[in-house]
């Protein structure tokens, strides 16, 4: 007689072997090929548990354990990929003030609910840029299941130099604002540049991010004077290069952005006063910019709204924020590389598919967007060959819409469909 125990294995054994036989068929009405930037009619996904196992011609269906889902009226993307997110924070009047009163769980659980619509809106996976570290703890929750979100790639906190634009007691009374170091973020030295990024790698980080010039939202009189050597930013990139960390460098200033592209930096963010030289620069060292068009615009909006930003912060968007779209057309038409990110945070999650618009007006083909936002930024990241295309043996990242994003790509601020990792969270 078979024992209870042996039942059990027995159920466990069939039910295991039942989940790893059940597949997804999801019939695409067109399907977007992001190489080639073209549409390919009449396809078929197979998934099998996190990975895509075939594309398949015309529609098919599996047996009768597998699920059929019917995308036959819509557009088939890969899952979209934003460089430059703050999923802990987004832009509010009391922005300043918050940072005395929220403590933080308050954070974690407001970041939580951005990054579920950060999914929602079709981007599957993140690079966030700077927070308190909270971020890394969303990352970690994310990953085991515990709270639906895209993939992030982060930071943790920036690194700045005193007073710079990430140092976190800017803007504090004297009493308040200390003396912070490398453990907070803040270095003036390549020494101190070098135990930073080691601290962050330390604290579970995936990317480096530097402040290699002023900034417009910190309360700070310059929002792009350069704000650290070459010296410093080369032991930073070297130490990073170490530990394996992609590195970005926020910039506004045009001799900042060239420290920082000299220094070994490998993205920069905004790139708003960027000359014809620094272009250059660019190309022959292969940085690509990470344009941010819609925080500039949103910015700008806001320092029109009075008391939203204190004084200081005001002006510097009125100044900066309307710059970057003209910057980002000269940079694309100049060959500058570009790969795709919003600065989500500065205005609302959610929305980051805004940017498409933008792009597309600053003279990007609506093709070349898409894969700055899917196969560009996953090289980036090294997930070439895991994310950013559906073929077989990539990560079931996938989203849907109506329409076609290549002739519209407004079509893509409403998602249809949106599936991560071979599960479904929007149908």
């Amino acid at each position: 007689m078979i024992s209870m125990k042996q039942l059990l294995t027995t159920l466990m054994f069939c039910w295991v072997l039942t989940g790893i036989a059940q597949k997804q068929y999801l019939q695409c009405g067109q399907l977007l090929d992001t190489d080639r930037g073209v549409l390919l009619q009449e396809k078929t996904l197979v998934i099998e548990g996190k990975l895509i196992l075939e594309v398949l011609d015309g529609y098919q269906q599996g047996g009768a354990d597998d699920e059929l889902i019917d995308l036959r009226s819509r557009t088939v993307l890969p899952g979209l990929i934003d460089m430059h997110v703050h999923i802990e924070m987004q832009s509010s009047p009391d922005q300043y003030i918050k940072r005395f009163t929220t403590n933080p769980a308050d954070m974690a659980f407001e970041a939580a609910v951005y990054a579920e619509r950060t999914l929602m809106a079709g981007f599957t996976t993140v690079r966030d840029l700077g927070g308190s570290g909270v971020n890394i703890a969303l990352r970690k929750a994310i990953a085991k299941g515990l709270t639906p979100g895209p993939r992030i790639f982060t930071c943790g906190k920036a690194i700045a130099t005193t007073g710079g634009h990430a140092d976190p007691t800017n803007g504090r009374n004297l009493e308040l604002m200390g003396d912070p170091g490398p453990n907070e973020g803040v270095v003036n030295s390549p020494e101190e540049g070098r135990k930073a990024v080691r601290q962050r790698y330390k604290e579970g980080a995936d990317v480096i991010k530097i402040t290699a010039t002023g900034g417009v939202l910190s309360v700070a009189k310059n929002g792009q004077n350069p704000q650290f050597t070459i010296a410093e930013i080369r032991a930073i990139t070297e130490t990073a290069d170490d530990y394996g960390m992609l590195t970005a460098a926020h910039a506004h200033g045009d001799e900042g952005m060239q420290r920082a592209i000299k220094g070994g930096i490998r993205t920069i963010e905004h790139g708003t006063l960027m000359s014809e030289a620094t272009m250059e620069l660019m190309k022959e060292y292969g940085v690509y910019m990470v344009p941010t068009i819609s925080a500039g615009k949103e910015a700008a909006r806001n320092a029109e709204k009075p008391g939203y930003f204190p004084a200081v912060v005001a002006q510097k968007a009125r100044e900066i924020g309307p710059q970057i779209q003209n910057t980002f057309s000269r940079a694309y038409k100049k060959g500058v590389p570009i790969a795709f990110g919003t600065d989500a945070g500065v205005f609302p999650h959610g929305t980051n598919a805004q940017e498409f618009g933008y792009m597309v007006e600053g003279g990007m083909p609506a093709g070349e967007a898409l894969r700055a936002a899917t196969i560009t930024n996953a090289n980036l990241l090294g997930m070439g060959g895991k994310l950013g295309q559906l073929k077989p043996g990539y990560i079931a990242d996938i989203i849907a819409v109506d329409g076609n994003p290549l002739q519209d790509v407004g079509v893509l601020r409403e998602m249809a469909f949106v599936m991560k990792e071979g599960k479904v969270y929007l149908q």
